[in-house]
This record gives C-alpha cells, sequence and structure tokens, in this order.
C-alpha cells in the first residue's frame, strides 16, 4: 500500500468518524438552538396543568369512553391498510398478476375482520349514558 493510498484511506476513516459524531451531537445543538427561552418556572406558572401557554377552562380530567379508544384501533388498522395498498397498487400488473390478486384478497379479508370485531361489539351503536348527578 502506497503512502498516498493510506492517507487517503485514513482521511476516509476520519470523515466518517466525523459525519458519526455530527449525527450523534446535531440533535442537541438543534434542540439547543430551538428550545424555548422561558420555562413554566420563570412565567410563574408552575401550578399551571397544560403547557401549551393557553390558559386552561376547566377541569383537564376528565374520562374519555373505551369507545374513542376502540375507533382509534380501527383507524390504525386502516392506516395499516392504506400503507400496504398503495405501493401494490402501483406495481399491481407488472409481475405476478395472480400472486398479488391473492395477496391482496387475503389482506383485505384479514384487515375486514376488523370490522366484523367492532360490529360484534357493538361499536357503532351509540348509546348516550345518562348523566351522573
Amino acid at each position: 500500500m502506497t503512502p498516498d493510498a493510506f492517507e487517503l484511506d485514513l482521511i476516509y476513516v476520519l470523515a466518517f468518524c466525523l459525519g458519526g459524531l455530527a449525527f450523534a451531537v446535531g440533535p442537541f445543538l438543534v434542540v439547543h438552538l430551538v428550545a424555548a427561552r422561558t420555562t413554566r418556572s420563570s412565567a410563574n406558572r408552575t401550578a399551571q396543568i397544560v403547557e401549551c401557554g393557553v390558559e386552561p377552562i376547566g377541569d383537564a380530567w376528565i374520562r374519555y369512553s373505551v369507545v374513542y379508544y376502540l375507533y382509534a384501533l380501527i383507524f390504525v388498522a386502516f392506516a395499516v391498510d392504506v400503507l400496504f395498498l398503495l405501493p401494490v397498487a402501483l406495481v399491481y400488473d407488472r409481475v405476478f398478476v395472480l400472486r398479488d390478486f391473492v395477496e391482496v384478497v387475503i389482506f383485505v379479508g384479514i384487515l375486514s375482520l376488523v370490522l366484523v370485531y367492532a360490529v360484534c361489539k357493538g361499536l357503532f351503536v351509540w348509546t348516550r349514558k345518562p348523566r351522573s348527578p
């Protein structure tokens, strides 16, 4: 190995190490530059429950029904559906037509079980609970 090649390899290793250091330290520097300079303690709002800067109205501790979480799970299921079906639709009918069609039918069939489960649990039936005094 010639001395010039060794020096060039050493420069590559040094550049790689500096790049790794930049990726490790960079986010900390960005956060330091972007972070707010005043805190809740400097604004005398340490007793405030939320930190959004808006004065809260009413109590922050309210109960949500489980139905909202079930809706969120259904949303996540169909978001995954879109994430899978969009790339498949873009390359559909190019390589394996029958295999791709069978995979899509199986995937959508399994995902439709989420809707069947939600209907069986009565998720789409809205009943209003009486308010407690």
